[in-house]
């Protein structure tokens, strides 16, 4: 189903859902779609629905009718197409979010616990980091254990120190 989204300075933006199969569009209060500026005649056009779309007619007015900056006397109309009332802007739309298209119908589905968690043998890492690897430092190892082994002989010569007794003080 389209809907007629109406924006007029004087009343601001209003949507009409096109429901009928005849529409009259004007200022005056018979029409189904009133619209209160003075740039709108009061019959100033109809819309009719034609199989799936609306053809537009305008119905004599004094300012004229276009669809897509081009004036008409009638048109056949398709969804977003931009319709122009004396100086009110107009578009046609479908009613539907995100198009025209129904949405698909749902089916029930059966969920079964799984079997296994065993990993499959063709799984493989989806981190987007490479897997770390270190390589081996000798070189840094054997510093360290010489500087490891070079203070703990000076702490034990630092404690056999303390442990002397000092001659006495005459």
């Amino acid at each position: 189903m389209a809907i007629l989204i109406i924006d007029s300075a004087e009343s601001g933006k209003a949507t009409h859902e096109l429901a009928e199969e005849v529409i009259t569009i004007g200022r005056s209060p018979e029409n189904l779609i009133r619209i209160n500026d003075p740039s709108v005649s009061n019959r100033h056009a109809q819309l009719q629905l034609v199989g799936e779309n609306y053809r537009l007619k305008d119905l004599g007015s004094t300012n004229g009718t276009r669809v897509n900056g081009l004036t008409v006397t009638e048109a056949q109309l398709r969804l977003g197409d931009r319709l122009r009332f004396g100086k009110v802007e107009a578009r046609l739309e479908s009613d539907v979010a995100g198009g025209s298209q129904p949405l698909p119908e749902t089916k029930e589905i059966a969920a079964k616990p799984a079997s296994s968690s065993e990993r499959p043998a063709d799984f493989s890492n989806a981190s987007p980091f490479t897997k770390r690897t270190r390589k081996q430092d000798t070189m840094g190892k054997a510093i360290l254990a010489a500087a490891a082994i070079a203070i703990l002989a000076f702490l034990l010569s630092m404690i056999g120190m303390l442990q002397m007794q000092a001659p006495p003080i005459p």
